[in-house]
């Protein structure tokens, strides 16, 4: 039998609240989404001013990211033409993304779930993923 560490409803909170304070400092209202660790949704928040466009995208980058169990921008990086991945991007129905914004969250090394989040470029989406991540760390203590 294994014992699975998961994100729950209260840290999903914490993770929406960091990335949210980032993307209200860079200006940017973005579509945030929280999976646990085999990718299923616990959270999305789509902030005023969300691309609607982004609301997939930010739970498809935070299921990659959790269930993959790697950055979606890795991804990218081994999904290009002669890269080991090429054409992943198209697996699981499209689901997979290769595209910034995805990010494992991590606990003792293991992956506990992710966080997506899209409507700004890909550098302004993981920036705001990774102040989500931050943010729930610093509550780990």
């Amino acid at each position: 039998m294994l014992t699975v560490q998961r994100l729950d409803l209260a840290d999903a909170g914490v993770l929406l609240a960091g990335a949210r304070t980032k993307a209200a400092e860079i200006g940017v209202p973005m579509c945030i989404a929280i999976t646990d660790e085999g990718g299923n949704l616990i959270a999305f928040e789509r902030m005023d001013g969300g691309k609607v466009t982004s609301i997939t995208i930010a739970i498809d980058k935070s299921y990659t990211a959790s269930a993959a169990k790697k950055a979606t921008h890795e991804y990218g990086a081994a999904s290009q033409p002669g890269a080991p991945a090429y054409g992943i991007a198209s697996a699981i129905g499209g689901r997979l993304m290769v595209v910034g914004g995805g990010l494992p969250v991590l606990v003792a090394g293991a992956v506990v779930g992710g966080i997506g989040v899209s409507s700004g470029t890909p550098a302004q989406d993981q920036a705001v993923a990774q102040a989500g991540i931050d943010a729930f760390l610093a509550t780990l203590g």
